[in-house]
């Protein structure tokens, strides 16, 4: 592709000459190219962008750029934006900056000035402080540019790692990304996927039939669903790319721009002394029933609105976003419905990285706590629970933001301290009067503390009941944890909504800071 100066270098002929430009852009390639991209299910990169962004507040940064590489015919070949639209626009009237790569041009593929467009528009997002939103449908690096290409992705990583904390940093993959290309959305805050149409991987199918002999489709390696309930790289997945970028604009009109600002307040009319009596019918009395915890959130936040993050992935643990009283909030919940909301490795991984958002964006946290301790088991252990637990603890012990605890039912043993108890610093840890705070469940209690009474009695089943109910009377009381000052309230159920409610106003202007360091050193 060439440029032809016309004739006519007045005025008039130079803009005509720039809007003839500008329109080669906007087109792309050729008609086929678009037709082959929706036959495909999917959406071009600016179809894309529309969809996005508030109607009409986008602005495109070097549309008219190409690539300067010659050889392998790459010299004959040298489209406008070469393959990826980047600019700003509008979400709910926020700024938002964008760049979302163009399968028709090179399949997608970044090259040296691909790359350049992309670092330039990440640069602009951090000085201004607004989010960044990647859309990502490439076919990796541009193997006719070769290591120019490869440096390009060192510019982006570094680039995510340094707006890491400071902007929020969306992934929406709707296409492929392999290779190195796949750590740029890992090292973002939020990736979203759509089935059949998006796959990630490190290593294709046919590199791994090669090397292991393992035959899989894309699909199968690293499709949306893989991704979104086996490895947990994925958080939000769709069935289409309107629904997925829908709920794009949502989770961006709960975040802030930046980490200096606060989210985005918006009353909804819900009032805040609104009584939860259905609470009482949704969790039962019986520790040992299942309820789900969904449930619970959706009873007490403005409207019944949240939003889940990884809700495939880690079910035992539900991470959300909600509005209480339009202020945005996080909910780290133990599920009873999913392994009866015990922590694990998976779930401890899920939590700490939410908590760690959270912090970081000053979001609110509440945790609603239920769970019978640890998962245990000999591939738990030798897999790292140790280690990998430790994420959850290390992150609520290093957040600042407001944070409030509440125990539902039970909370027994290292997973009560580490679900943001009170001894870790939460702001406040409130408690239903059907608590049960504890080492340990009654029956293993007694079985510890009594077995020789148990074993020398001539009825130990009844001996074992007796023993079970005393520990449970004189330890497991709902008021002994308040009695010492280890939860600071015991609350009616029905009166959970406008408690957490006036405890977030309450904390809204909480200021904290943790000793001067370069970093912290976190549990890998």
């Amino acid at each position: 592709m060439t440029t032809v100066v016309p004739a006519d270098t007045g005025a008039a002929g130079r803009l005509a000459e720039l809007e003839r430009l500008k329109e080669l852009a906007h087109q792309g390639p050729n008609p086929e190219a678009t037709e082959r991209q929706h036959a495909k299910g999917k959406l071009t990169a600016r179809e894309r962008i529309e969809l996005l962004l508030d109607k009409g507040t986008f602005g495109e940064v070097e549309p008219l750029r190409r690539h300067r590489a010659s050889g392998f015919g790459l010299e004959r070949n040298r489209p406008y934006t070469d393959g990826v639209v980047t600019g700003w626009g509008k979400v709910d009237g926020r700024t938002v900056f964008v760049y979302a790569h163009d399968f028709r041009i090179f399949g997608g593929a970044l090259g040296e000035a691909h790359a350049q467009k992309i670092h330039k528009i990440m640069d602009m997002a951090l000085a201004a402080g607004a989010p960044l939103v990647s859309l990502n449908d490439g076919a990796g690096a541009r193997i006719q540019e070769g290591v120019s290409a490869l440096a390009g992705y060192g510019g982006i990583f570094q680039r995510n790692t340094r707006a890491s904390g400071v902007i929020p940093q969306i992934s929406v993959m709707l296409g492929p990304c392999a290779g190195g290309a796949a750590y740029s959305p890992a090292l973002t805050d939020f990736v979203f996927m759509v089935r059949d149409t998006s796959q990630m991987f490190i290593t294709g199918p046919d590199v791994v039939k090669a090397v292991t002999g393992e035959e899989i489709s894309q699909n199968g390696l690293g499709g949306a669903d893989v991704h979104s309930s086996v490895s947990g790289v994925s958080h939000f997945v769709y069935d289409d790319e309107e629904s997925c970028l829908a709920d794009v604009r949502y989770l961006l009109s709960l975040l802030p721009s930046n980490n200096r600002d606060l989210p985005p307040v918006a009353h909804s009319g819900d009032p805040v002394d609104r009584t939860t009596e259905r609470l009482l019918e949704i969790v039962p009395a019986d520790g040992n029933r299942a309820y789900d915890v969904r449930k619970v959130i959706e009873e007490v936040v403005d409207d019944g609105e949240f939003m889940e993050v990884h809700a495939e992935w880690a079910t035992n643990l539900v991470c959300a976003f909600a509005r209480l009283d339009g202020h945005v909030v996080g909910f780290v919940a133990n599920q009873p419905a999913a392994f009866a909301g015990v922590l694990d490795i998976k779930a401890s991984e899920k939590g700490a990285r939410f908590v760690q958002f959270c912090d970081a964006f000053n979001i609110p946290l509440i945790t609603l706590v239920d769970v019978p301790g640890f998962l245990p088991g000999v591939d738990q252990e030798h897999d790292g629970i140790i280690r990998r637990g430790a994420k959850l603890l290390y992150a609520y012990c290093n957040a600042t933001v407001p944070r409030i605890s509440l125990v539902l039912r039970k909370a027994y043993g290292g997973a009560y301290i580490v679900m943001d108890s009170r001894s870790i610093g939460a702001d406040l840890a409130l408690a239903w009067p059907m608590n049960e705070i504890a080492v340990m469940g009654a029956e293993g209690a007694a079985n510890v503390i009594f077995r020789r009474e148990i074993a020398a009695a001539d009825n130990p089943d009844a001996k074992r009941a007796e023993m079970v109910q005393q520990y449970k009377d004189e330890l497991m009381h709902p008021y002994y944890a308040a009695e010492r000052g280890l939860v600071d309230d015991v609350v009616d159920p029905r009166e959970t909504r406008s408690v957490l409610c006036r405890a977030i106003s309450m904390l809204t202007d909480k200021h904290a800071e943790l000793p001067r360091r370069k970093h912290g050193n976190p549990p890998q």
